[in-house]
């Protein structure tokens, strides 16, 4: 099946991109001042606590499970179990939270360690696997692993730039990543433009994996298992191998590698150049255009020369990949390929075109039109082989259907994204939500912290991905609270556990303090986004201490979106840009209603002062 190389969707996506004003409107000249006295609501005080005791925290598992150079202090290796990218998540949330108010530490040691791992896995080398017997980094990326894990990997670092955008040595890296898919470093020959393909499952500073692949390949070199507290189930080396045995299958294109799609974003809101933001539209759009061309559902399986495969539902990680399961000798259902829906978030940020967002949704109609009753449920499949649909489950198909309402507003995407208790929130239906989810994250920190200190581990019996349910790090209120954004985690986007998959930050609102220049509410101010359509967003600020304190406002986390008016305290004030000013009197706030126009915006990681 032939595609079209430059399809509708792609031309509409660059021309959709040129017609987001490049630079809107800066700040008001004057803050729009706040000066109504408002005692400290309980879910203010919960906030201010929540991100202080981050610092604490976070230093404590720090001292815990990193040594004098920043180098994770755990047995290290290469794999896909539990290899570098394991070991980059360790400070996962920690940028994110400093870019909400906390600690500047956290931004400092999320640094360092990133630093140190870095030096960490470029020393390390392989005895078996070929690719990483030079190194497991190469140009400080990993030589050669799929998106699921490089993804993983990047979780910190994609979000580098809301807290530290000026950061040399973030923007030459970014640029760096950024262009071992675009086609511009020639050395690595990970990306064909001719036929816009990412030319193999298994890719990095290496290049691409042209041959089937091994156990061996994604399981990495023998070892005693044995001391180890393995977090997948396996038992020993053997099973680590028998997991792998049927991760063959790599050669050409697959979904997971749009995920590389949020470096080149990343690059172009750094402002490194405007051919990235035409590299991720143009790769993107190819893919959009197969998705039309396959009947509105995205493939597994691309070609080397980009056309879509016979069994489109093939590949590592496809619709049809159904593994044996060592342990119990049953096959597990491992379709990936919801991972992808970051990039089609990625292709709205840059464009502004939601017709993106609705590829997905009707991706979604076709597998709901595909239920049917099994055992007196309705069920519908969540895998697709050679005789059809399979891997039946109860209810409507509603993977990322939750993050497609998110984006739309749309009333017939909130009907298939169903229930939850923030959205319930958000329509005036929970009102305790804002302080029992605060409480909550408060308690899994206190528990992670008691958890550290109880861990008998030594850097001996430890793997890299041991360290990670005991990192306190716990964002997820705070983003909802404050931002009004999305948590995102896991293939489908699970809004319960730290993010993985290196997903940008997408949310209504962000906040900086012009006095200490840098991102984050100021000291002593809260926020609380209580009320969003897809024109409004109702958000209540105030200063629990005894100075005044100046907060800038930003719509979106890339402030993408345009504040049309702020109506509050007394007045409605004209803003029509990215963002406006707020002096809040000491014990002073307000509710504030923000019209809004949403993705009108070309994104930028550029602090407002600095625009």
């Amino acid at each position: 099946m032939k595609v079209d190389r430059r399809g509708v969707l792609a031309a509409l996506a660059v021309a959709g991109c040129a017609r987001l004003p490049a630079r809107p409107r800066t700040l008001p000249a004057a803050p729009l001042l706040i000066e109504t006295p408002m005692p400290a609501p309980r879910w203010a005080l919960l906030q201010r606590d929540l991100l202080a005791a981050h610092a604490d925290a976070c230093e404590a598992y720090y001292a815990q499970y990193v040594d004098a150079n920043d180098a994770l202090r755990c047995f290290v290796r290469w794999g896909a179990n539990d290899g570098p990218d394991d070991a980059a998540e360790f400070t996962n949330d920690w940028v994110l939270l400093h870019a909400l108010g906390a600690s500047d530490r956290l931004l400092e040691l999320a640094q360092r360690f990133w630093e140190g791992h870095l030096r960490q896995y470029a020393d390390a080398r392989t005895r078996d696997v070929p690719i990483a017997r030079a190194g497991m980094y190469y140009r400080d990326f990993p030589v050669q692993m799929d998106w699921q894990h490089n993804g993983e990997g990047l979780s910190t670092f994609n979000v580098m730039g809301l807290g530290a955008p000026g950061d040399p040595r973030l923007a030459a890296r970014t640029r760096s990543f950024a262009d071992l898919y675009t086609g511009r470093d020639s050395s690595v020959g990970n990306y064909d433009p001719q036929h816009r393909v990412i030319r193999s499952l298994l890719n990095g500073s290496r290049g691409p994996m042209l041959r089937k692949a091994t156990a061996l390949d994604w399981a990495g070199d023998p070892f005693d298992a044995s001391r180890f507290h393995l977090e997948h189930g396996e038992d020993s080396y053997d099973e680590f191998l028998a997991h792998y045995e049927e991760y063959t299958d790599v050669v050409g294109d697959n979904p997971l590698n749009l995920q590389a799609t949020t470096l080149g974003l990343n690059a172009y809101a750094l402002g490194l150049g405007d051919r990235f933001r035409t590299w991720v539209l143009d790769y993107f759009g190819a893919w959009a255009d197969r998705m039309q061309a396959n009947g509105g559902i995205l493939p597994s399986k691309i070609a080397l020369d980009g056309t879509i495969a016979p069994d489109w539902w093939g590949g590592t990680y496809g619709w049809n990949f159904a593994p044996v399961v060592p342990q119990t000798g049953n096959r597990e259902n491992r379709n990936r390929v919801p991972r992808a829906i970051t990039t089609f978030y990625n292709a709205l940020l840059l464009s502004g075109d939601m017709e993106f967002l609705r590829l997905w949704r009707r991706q979604t109609a076709i597998i709901n039109d595909a239920g049917k009753m099994i055992d007196g449920q309705w069920s519908t499949p969540t895998m697709h082989g050679p005789e059809g649909w399979y891997g039946w489950k109860p209810g409507p198909y509603r993977t990322s259907a939750f993050e497609i309402w998110y984006a739309t507003q749309a009333p017939e995407d909130r009907e298939i994204a169903g229930d939850d208790p923030w959205i319930a929130f958000l329509e005036g239906r929970n009102a305790g939500y804002a302080e029992s989810a605060l409480q909550a994250d408060r308690q899994r920190l206190d528990a992670r912290v008691a958890a550290i200190r109880a861990d008998t581990s030594t850097p001996d019996t430890r793997l890299a991905d041991w360290t990670l349910d005991f990192n306190p790090a716990s964002a997820k209120a705070l983003v909802q609270t404050m931002t009004g954004g999305l948590h995102i985690a896991r293939p489908t986007w699970s809004r319960t556990s730290p993010p993985q998959g290196g997903v940008p930050l997408h949310c209504r609102l962000r906040y900086f303090d012009p006095d200490r220049r840098r991102a984050g509410v100021p000291q002593d101010v809260s926020a609380l986004v209580h009320g969003m359509t897809d024109r409004e967003t109702r958000v209540t600020l105030v200063n629990t201490g005894p100075r005044p304190r100046e907060v800038i406002v930003q719509g979106g986390a890339y402030g993408e979106h345009r504040i049309e008016t702020v109506t509050g305290a007394g007045a409605q004030r004209e803003v029509a840009g990215r963002a406006f000013a707020v002096q809040l009197a000491p014990g002073c706030g307000a509710d504030l209603v923000l019209e809004m126009t949403r993705y009108a915006a070309r994104p930028t990681l550029a602090f407002p002062w600095d625009r």
